[in-house]
């Protein structure tokens, strides 16, 4: 298919981005040209989800997208995180990209800010997850292959056992009753190491695992050194 629209996806290096990523490829409709990232720069960091900025760079690699980062100091100020996104869906505005493409499956308040900010921007959200039934959801990402591990989560929602581990079904079994499987609501972050996205899977070991500000982060590092 020619003159297709162009997109980016906002790429989190999680399961939900990855799972988005997949499913608009497989609709065709949308060109993804790019990831867009943020990276909390004092800890070279994908933000949030704790990734070596290393992994998110293997990541890109994989899939054959160049990833735009915006870096962000910590803490961040609302304020400028706003100022140098819209600095930079201008930049993608200004190269034909008209739609950005969004993982999030039901929290309405963060769909309806996004949409809010890309509308200043001129530009369109797409939301390819958008109310599906997150056990479902989970279980298709496995389905097809994905592998994933828990980096983050929030001690308020989980306990700290479940940081590092493999996103599984055994994960899945064991999480209480009142966390979404998909981690919708907070629970933990994830990043993707393997999957249909990928060219090749992405080989890992878990780091150590720290505490800070009430989540618990596991460090995912590369367990084979690229020569």
């Amino acid at each position: 298919m020619t003159n297709r629209i162009k997109g980016i996806i906002s790429w989190s290096s999680g399961k939900d981005s990855a799972y988005a990523l997949h499913a608009i490829r497989k609709e065709g409709e949308i060109e993804v040209v790019g990831l867009l990232t943020t990276v909390t720069r004092a800890y070279n960091r994908v933000s949030m989800h704790g990734v070596r900025e290393e992994l998110l760079d293997r990541q890109a690699e994989e899939m054959g997208l160049p990833c735009i980062k915006i870096d962000i100091p910590s803490p961040c100020p609302n304020e400028l995180y706003e100022q140098e996104m819209a600095r930079t869906l201008a930049g993608f505005k200004s190269q034909g990209v008209t739609h950005v493409v969004f993982g999030d499956i039901f929290l309405r308040d963060l769909r309806e800010y996004r949409e809010a900010r890309l509308a200043e921007a001129g530009m369109h959200g797409v939301f390819p997850l958008w109310l599906r039934d997150t056990v479902e959801l989970a279980h298709e990402m496995l389905d097809i292959g994905m592998r994933a591990t828990v980096t983050c989560i929030d001690l308020k929602k989980l306990d700290r056992s479940f940081a590092g581990l493999s996103y599984d079904k055994n994960f899945l079994r064991a999480l209480p009753h009142d966390a979404d499987p998909c981690g919708e609501n907070g629970e933990f972050h994830t990043f993707v190491s393997a999957g249909p996205m990928f060219c090749e899977p992405i080989e890992i070991t878990i780091g150590e695992i720290v505490e800070r500000d009430g989540f618990v982060f596991a460090d995912v590092l590369p367990s084979v050194a690229r020569i």
